[in-house]
């Protein structure tokens, strides 16, 4: 442990400019005058919506920046070393050894090609900082306190092999591997259900004060937030809005634009209203009946046991669970992407086939899937009026000049410029990414969407207006949602139906209120003991209170 005086910032940011100049040479800011301390074993949390310019900043203290951005003003001061100063190979000597990085995509962040444990232990062992032995049993130990399953042998897996929430949590381990004096977490648990999410603040927590790392924490959940960080900076378009006390800023938020923050975090709400009911004609829109399936050439690795659920026209059913528990294996059976070992998926009462293959166009139309990630859905290299105007295409049979209009008005509908059908992915927004990801499922005209955890990687403002517009096209169009999440937080908002899954079954369904109100199941219990409180003291309880009831549920 370093021996760093408390009245010494281990990391001081004074004056930070980071502008981007356009074809014209002029220069635009897009980080104003930013300057912040963080003592040794502290957090400073870094929070806005998208574009606020937190990410940029946190770069910034690496001396990075995006391409077409620029360093043009301000100093960083690491322990002493002026890290703006440093020559490249210096500045590659200190990222990932001095300073590390938990990016919010672990999915594009790992290689494919290589073992976890590779990629986790590649750092130190080049470095020279540990032997290739002493690096992987460190990993190891790091796997078993972020709770991975089996710790011993989840570093011989590929990246494809394991679930999201546990890739973001590997990605964690890599950063924390090399004992870093300055810790930069941008937005590391947006992947994360709420149960793991609690587990893995806590280590970062620990990892911090037992090691006197400096950390940004990046995110834009205040209610994450107070559980972590010492201080708090609030960004809007690259400027200060306010500064202070993590218990000062969630206590007397100053500015309005934090209190906006403040009601958009992911909170349970007060009271959990029981929602109108719908209609329900006989047959339902979608039913699956008795399904179990798996993976591997005979399904032998299960994932879904007898799973039985109904998705009426007009209705919004929520699945929620933690990671690895069979949410995401279900929306994909039901589209199609794999098929069942026994049961059945049914579409108004008539058996669907199997796999997208053998069903007809038609039905495929019916059932459209909007996947989590939208930066990696979306190609890159193609405009947006290709990448909307295929589906018309195909289910609709328009010609190119009249599915070019079609996605304009498209675009018009999930509230988007119609300029943007000539613009690339990577020119958009995280939350305008996301609406063209929305798009895409409706130019089919289905009457099911999948919506597999398509708000986890926005921030609050900006999810809470894709939430606003799916219940618009709900209304509008009478479509039926499946909304996969972690968050209950959320689904208790949008939803009429809940089914709750662990481990591959549905152990409580029905409607929002009565899932959610006690006396309720206990693993239910947990996910609602796991939303965060705007409280700095919540966190140490709620890792006590959630080890207690998973020794119950597991029988110990």
């Amino acid at each position: 442990m370093r021996d760093t005086s408390q009245n010494d910032p281990l990391l001081k940011v004074r004056n930070l400019d980071v502008s981007v100049r356009d074809k014209k040479g002029h220069e635009f800011k897009i980080v104003d005058d930013i300057s912040f301390d963080v003592q040794p074993g502290e957090v400073i949390a870094l929070i806005g919506e998208s574009g606020s310019g937190k990410t940029t900043i946190s770069l910034g203290c690496m001396g990075y920046t995006r391409p077409g951005c620029y360093i043009t003003g301000g100093t960083v001061n690491l322990d002493g070393t002026q890290v703006l100063d440093q020559s490249l190979p210096k500045l590659q000597e200190l990222r990932g050894k001095e300073i590390t990085y938990v990016a919010q995509s672990a999915a594009a962040s790992f290689n494919s090609a290589m073992t976890i444990d590779a990629q986790v232990i590649e750092i130190p062992v080049i470095t020279g900082a540990m032997s290739r032995e002493a690096a992987l049993a460190k990993a190891e130990k790091l796997y078993s306190d972020l709770e991975l399953p089996e710790p011993g042998s989840i570093g011989k897996r590929y990246p494809h092999q394991v679930s999201g929430g546990q890739l973001q949590r590997l990605m964690a381990a890599m950063a924390m591997i090399s004992d870093p004096r300055l810790l930069i977490l941008d937005e590391p648990t947006t992947a994360l259900d709420v149960t793991t999410q609690i587990e893995v603040l806590a280590s970062f927590k620990k990892l911090i004060k037992d090691n006197n790392t400096a950390a940004i924490y990046v995110t834009h959940d205040l209610s994450l937030v107070a559980q972590v960080a010492d201080h708090i900076l609030v960004l809007k378009n690259g400027q200060m809005v306010e500064y202070g006390t993590t218990e000062q800023i969630i206590s007397d938020p100053q500015h309005e634009y934090t209190q906006a923050l403040m009601a958009a975090a992911h909170l349970m709400p007060d009271e959990i209203h029981a929602a109108p009911p719908v209609i329900q004609p006989e047959p339902p829109l979608l039913q699956v009946k008795g399904v179990t399936a798996g993976y591997g050439t005979q399904q032998e690795i299960i994932a879904l046991r007898d799973i039985d659920l109904a998705i009426h026209a007009g209705e919004t059913v929520g699945v929620i669970g933690e990671s690895g528990s069979g949410k995401t294996t279900l929306g994909r059976l039901i589209s199609g992407l794999m098929g069942p070992k026994s049961g059945g998926v049914f579409l108004d009462g008539n058996a669907l086939a199997p796999g997208v293959q053998q069903r007809s166009r038609a039905e495929l139309q019916q059932i459209q899937f909007a996947f989590q990630m939208a930066d990696v859905a979306l190609n890159p290299r193609q405009r947006l009026n290709k990448i909307l105007s295929r589906p018309m295409m195909f289910y609709q049979g328009l010609k190119q000049a009249e599915a070019t209009k079609e996605v304009a008005r498209l675009l018009e509908r999930v509230g988007l410029p119609t300029e943007f059908a000539w613009r690339f992915p990577p020119e958009l927004s995280g939350g305008q990414r996301q609406r063209v990801n929305l798009a895409r499922a409706l130019a089919a005209k289905p009457r099911l969407i999948i919506c597999d955890e398509i708000t986890s990687a926005l921030d609050t403002i900006v999810a809470q207006q894709i939430l606003d517009l799916l219940e618009d096209l709900q209304d509008e169009l009478g479509l039926s949602y499946m909304f996969i999440t972690h968050d209950i937080a959320t689904v208790s908002k949008i939803s009429e139906r809940i089914a709750v899954m662990r481990h591959g079954r549905i152990l409580a369904q029905g409607p929002v209120d009565q899932v959610l109100s006690p006396p309720c199941h206990e693993y239910t219990q947990l996910l609602l003991n796991s939303v965060p409180e705007m409280r700095t003291d919540w966190l140490d309880e709620a890792v006590i209170e959630r080890r207690k009831l998973v020794a119950a549920l597991d029988g110990i």
